[in-house]
């Protein structure tokens, strides 16, 4: 008898459609048990690496830091426009920016926060982080990345000019933009974990307006607001164009050192079951 498989998620609203379908303990349809655990993204990315968890949603920046990872699923969080909750706001045009303040909740919006500068404008500047719970108002660096809800309700202060970061990627790069994927960690028995993580996706995309309802009391934010962002910011499904962005992504990151090199061959290779990449 197999031992339960232990599933790691974040309990943010970007990944509610993809967990609405797993109950907190439950079987696959091949009876596969499961337990749901839900956590920060970089615990999460903690617990997989010290194999406290067999499969989690982490950001596409962790599943960089480990050449044994596998992708396991065809559900992921992506977008190929304007993603509205990652934003970077400056104080001074952008090519002015001697110092940028990171909000610490995302290790992968910062790389891409990086990239773009850097990219668009040949920029590196001192970075400082933003704690967790802190806002644009709590630091007076030249820039400033917020993420999740705070970077979609509106701020106080006036900006000289404001990036929605899945905007800028999808215009410069012309991929989409992956932000987080199901990642097996090496030795978990994933067979039967696939049609599992589709079968969910498929119900909780299918429950957007549910989830936008209960999600938006929770966040202050108006249901359609949350109904809008789960249906014409984001998508749920990997496939060739998000293998293609996540490996540019991929290349990006580790030309300048933020990830280990050399991993190029194995995203090129992703191949999910049931899957058209």
């Amino acid at each position: 008898h197999a031992a339960p498989l232990r599933i790691g998620a974040v309990n943010y609203l970007n990944s509610k459609p993809l967990i609405h379908g797993l109950s907190e303990s439950g079987k696959s349809r091949d009876g596969q048990e499961y337990h749901l655990l839900l956590d920060l993204p970089s615990r999460l990315a903690d617990s997989l690496a010290a194999h406290r968890v067999d499969v989690a949603l982490i950001p596409s920046v962790e599943f960089f830091q480990n050449p044994n990872y596998t992708i396991v699923s065809d559900a992921c969080i992506a977008c190929s426009g304007p993603v509205l909750s990652v934003k970077l706001f400056f104080r001074v045009p952008p090519r002015k920016v001697r110092r940028l303040a990171l909000d610490e909740g995302s290790r992968t919006s910062a790389a891409l926060t990086l990239i773009l500068l850097d990219e668009l404008y040949g920029v590196c500047p001192e970075l400082e982080p933003l704690p967790i719970g802190s806002d644009a108002s709590d630091t007076d660096a030249d820039a400033t990345l917020l993420i999740g809800d705070r970077a979609m309700h509106p701020l106080a202060e006036s900006f000289v000019e404001v990036w929605d970061l899945g905007q800028k990627w999808s215009e410069w790069s012309q991929l989409p933009f992956v932000f987080a994927m199901w990642v097996g960690r090496p030795g978990a028995n994933l067979t039967s974990i696939a049609p599992l993580l589709s079968h969910a996706r498929d119900q909780g995309v299918a429950a957007t307006d549910e989830i936008a309802e209960r999600q938006a009391a929770l966040l202050d934010i108006d249901p359609k607001v949350a109904a809008s962002y789960l249906r014409d910011n984001l998508h749920f499904v990997f496939s060739a164009p998000e293998r293609q962005g996540l490996l540019r992504f991929y290349q990006l990151c580790a030309q300048r050192k933020l990830v280990p090199a050399g991993m190029e061959s194995m995203i090129d290779q992703i191949n999910i079951d049931g899957c058209t990449v």
